[in-house]
């Protein structure tokens, strides 16, 4: 009489224990990927939040030397012909962990409120931790200068009050992934004096956006 062997198994439940580790093989990958990319993302923002938290260039103007003062007053006309030319010493510096890009822009020069004057920034970056200067030469615009009807009292005077204002906007990127964009302004006040041919009294006030 034959007995049938007890160790034969059955094809198909191999095939199904088989696609069983299979898919357990696979969910466990899976699983494995999905966490080290949260991991990543996480890690990633921390960074981007702390060590690479976007910090606030700083725009200054260090000083406003007078390069150039011609002026003739023509007191039977009660008129005055000036041309005065300055040389703003502008330093940009950069906090950041990352370079600091930033566009075209313009300085401005101002008489009593009135746009007298400007000067081209031109683009450019600067690298982490880094101090950039640039000397911008300001030509006060004769002919704006001469509709205000208060130049010929400030030149008798022996005083000109005048305004300089710088506007820098750039955008620092963090991690090669986001990008901060920032903005910085600065305003400074002084006295251009007639007789002395120099500047004095000066103010600035200095103010960033992220």
């Amino acid at each position: 009489m034959e007995i049938a062997s007890s160790s034969n198994k059955d094809p198909k439940s191999t095939q199904s224990i088989a696609a069983a580790r299979s898919r357990r093989r696979r969910n466990t990958c899976i699983g494995i990927s999905i966490a080290t990319v949260v991991l990543l993302v996480v890690l990633i923002v921390i960074l981007a939040f702390t060590v690479f938290k976007a910090k606030r260039p700083i725009t200054a103007i260090n000083s406003v030397t007078l390069a150039d003062l011609d002026v003739s007053l023509n007191l039977a006309r009660v008129s005055v012909d000036i041309n005065v030319t300055l040389i703003a010493d502008v330093a940009i510096t950069n906090p950041n962990k990352v370079g600091f890009s930033y566009s075209n822009s313009t300085a401005f020069l101002n008489y009593r409120g009135e746009l007298v004057g400007e000067a081209p920034i031109t683009a450019g970056r600067i690298d982490a931790g880094q101090r950039k200067e640039m000397n911008i030469t300001l030509t006060i615009m004769a002919d704006r200068l001469l509709k205000t009807t208060t130049v010929f009292s400030d030149v008798v005077a022996g005083t000109m009050p005048l305004n300089t204002y710088t506007r820098i906007s750039g955008k620092v990127r963090i991690l090669g992934i986001f990008n901060i964009h920032v903005v910085s302004t600065t305003s400074c006040d002084f006295n251009v004096s007639i007789s002395e041919r120099k500047v004095g009294d000066q103010q600035c006030n200095y103010h960033t956006k992220i």
